[in-house]
């Protein structure tokens, strides 16, 4: 299977005048086509600053990074994923609809309201809210625009940083159903959270990333199995201690 989305030796040092704080040493991560790939690890550990890295956001200390066998660094290497932020802001003053237009024009699309009301009631979002301006939505209205966004563009590779934030029981079964559907597509997705349960329910692979490091590189089952736990909430907890 080809590489989508490969990491080598990454390190990254935040520097201010009172301090020094490493937060990725020499990280590698290798994601295959076709992979649900989960990043995995407590909040603040430096998931958000590995994928803004990787995207040519934040510059790394040292490391080398790819997107289909080109360099991070090439923008047309990035032409072919659409990034989901954790704080994601669709602009206040534009409709549902004008936004996922302006949107679509990036990847050369046509919006198909059809398919974009059959993934609003896929992520539990009211398809009549698409009519309205996105001021008057709440932040889980919010995500699922930036949820459906990134659906409509049929990117090879999603990468979501933390997408089940502020997503209801409903949405965040919607949304899990939608990126099981966007593999059998052929296609991939990377996604960091912190809700294990989840990650544990779809995920083909998981990287756990703790102090700096990635301490584990496999399938949720096997951590398990290391452990001798039932949920991969408690395997990972006994890892991280």
């Amino acid at each position: 299977m080809s590489i989508v989305f490969k990491i080598e030796e990454l390190s990254k040092k935040f520097i201010s005048k009172e301090s020094e704080k490493l937060v990725l040493d020499n990280i590698n991560i290798s994601m295959k086509a076709g992979e649900i790939f989960g990043l995995i690890g407590l909040n603040g550990i430096g998931k958000t600053t590995l994928i803004r890295i990787a995207l040519d956001l934040i510059q790394p200390d040292k490391g080398n990074i790819s997107f289909f066998d080109r360099s991070h660094k090439d923008r047309n290497s990035r032409q072919d994923i659409c990034y989901l932020p954790e704080r994601f802001h669709p602009s206040v003053y534009l409709t549902g609809y004008e936004f996922l237009n302006i949107f679509n024009l990036f990847y050369g699309k046509k919006l198909d309201k059809k398919y974009t009301q059959e993934l609003a009631i896929r992520l539990d979002l009211d398809p009549n809210a698409l009519d309205k301006q996105i001021k008057s939505y709440s932040k889980g209205m919010g995500q699922k625009m930036g949820l459906i966004s990134c659906f409509l563009s049929e990117a090879p590779l999603l990468i979501l940083d933390e997408p089940m934030s502020g997503l209801d029981p409903k949405a965040r079964i919607g949304l899990k159903d939608l990126i099981l559907d966007y593999k059998k597509q052929g296609k991939s997705v990377f996604f960091s959270s912190h809700i294990l349960a989840d990650v544990d329910e779809i995920c083909d692979r998981i990287n756990i990333l703790n102090n700096t490091k990635i301490v584990f590189d496999g399938i949720a089952e096997d951590l398990k199995q290391n452990f001798n736990e039932p949920s991969l909430e408690r395997a990972f907890l006994k890892l991280i201690q």
